[in-house]
């Protein structure tokens, strides 16, 4: 009873943290109005406070030896280079040209696949699900007016394709926390992924390729040479991603590539390259915080036992790897209906999915895919999320009109539980 009370207390700041942010949100009738950081924060001094047997010093020692480890500083070093790469890309034109190249090359009777391949090749080039929405949605709008279709249909099919690539990009913060907390590298994770999500991809792409018979014909606009050639950054970073290259390097040539055609084409000069740059660094200063406070709490939270408690509490009764994926799935669930936040979601349960898999044989990479898909699934489906509240902003409809038509978020959710379910075999002991 003892050794429960204290593992309870251990866990005890991942339940404040949550309370804070979820009961205060509920409260105050708006999902974000509580920053994420602020609940850090207080279940951060919280840890710090209950941690008895050292000095107030030991304790602060300890949290910031979590805040600053190597795994951490790298996702740091990743998530700074990839919001400057992502800002200046999209100032520099390649957002917008890779947006009307795709519009472009697709007829109207297929209009409803092609924004869904649109949404997945932007969301994988830029690594956010948030800026897919952002570039898709005004366009999806004014196309659902002048077709005379379904506006929440439309932009649902925007919302599921900007989740295949927050699920699968190499830049993605998704990625990036279900790699680093996992210990594996981008590349194996996208191959356990894509085998995963593909076929739920594949089959939402012919529902809505099957869709599109009773689409007006409109007229498109022809793009020219000169306006595709502006991809190239994103497709650079794609390439160079999937061929192995280190990350970090990826991420700097993309920028030097974005940066070079930018002063070409006259959409930046050498000053507004480092202010673009600038922008999108202080746009990741929240996540970038957030990273750091959750490494401090959870590893106050090991130090004190709760982790092993979790663990040992998750999986008392677990005697196979089908048991211990739930398990990691469940969790990541249950931190993301909480946090509304799939980035968030994956930091908060890492350390607990990564002791999961070592205990029973599960491979980084499918756990780290079993994370992410998981926490794209559920951040697809709940209404508070930013990406639907984004998308039902952007398009004057009820996030509740647009769930019902989020056919790849549920796809890719029978997936995880038929992947978990076929071909694991228990493990012995």
């Amino acid at each position: 009873m003892q050794k429960t009370l204290r593992g309870l207390l251990a866990l005890s700041p991942i339940i404040v943290l949550l309370t804070i942010y979820l009961a205060g949100s509920i409260v105050a009738g708006d999902f974000y109005r509580i920053p994420i950081t602020t609940a850090f924060i207080v279940a951060s001094i919280y840890a710090v406070a209950i941690t008895r047997g050292t000095t107030i010093d030991e304790r602060i020692e300890h949290f910031s030896k979590g805040a600053a480890n190597t795994r951490i500083m790298y996702m740091i070093w990743i998530f700074v280079l990839a919001g400057a790469f992502a800002s200046l890309a999209k100032a520099m034109g390649a957002v917008d040209a890779t947006v009307q190249l795709t519009l472009n090359l697709i007829p109207s009777n297929y209009l409803p696949a092609g924004i869904f391949i649109a949404a997945c090749f932007i969301s994988l080039s830029i690594g956010t699900s948030v800026g897919t929405i952002v570039a898709l949605t005004p366009v999806v709008t004014a196309l659902a007016a002048k077709m005379h279709c379904d506006t929440a249909w439309l932009v649902a099919i925007v919302v599921g394709g900007a989740f295949f690539g927050d699920n699968l990009s190499f830049i993605s913060d998704t990625t990036i926390a279900a790699t680093q907390t996992q210990g594996c590298s981008m590349r194996s994770k996208f191959r356990t992924n894509i085998r995963l999500v593909m076929p739920a991809a594949v089959v939402t792409l012919l529902l809505y390729a099957f869709s599109g018979n009773s689409i007006e014909q409109i007229e498109s606009t022809p793009v020219t040479v000169s306006e595709a050639l502006k991809c190239i950054p994103y497709l650079t970073v794609i390439i160079c991603a999937l061929v192995g290259v280190n990350v970090l390097l990826v991420l700097i040539l993309g920028i030097v590539i974005a940066g070079a055609m930018g002063i070409v084409y006259g959409m930046v000069d050498g000053i507004s390259i480092f202010t673009e740059m600038g922008s999108g660094i202080m746009g990741m200063s929240e996540l970038i915080i957030v990273t750091m406070l959750a490494g401090g709490l959870l590893e106050i939270v090991r130090i004190n036992g709760g982790i092993d408690f979790l663990i040992r509490i998750v999986t008392l009764r677990m005697r196979t790897k089908r048991a211990a994926e739930f398990a990691i799935t469940a969790l990541t669930a249950l931190a993301n209906i909480c946090t509304a936040n799939n980035t968030i979601a994956i930091l908060t349960v890492g350390d607990i999915s990564r002791d999961i898999s070592k205990k029973f044989g599960i491979q980084p990479r499918r756990a780290a895919s079993l994370m992410d898909t998981t926490s794209c699934f559920v951040q697809g489906v709940i209404p508070y999320g930013a990406q639907l509240l984004m998308a039902s902003g952007l398009a004057k409809v009820s996030p509740l009109e647009i769930i019902p038509n989020l056919y790849y978020p549920m796809c890719i959710g029978v997936m995880i539980v038929v992947s978990i379910l076929v071909k694991r075999k228990a493990v012995k002991g």
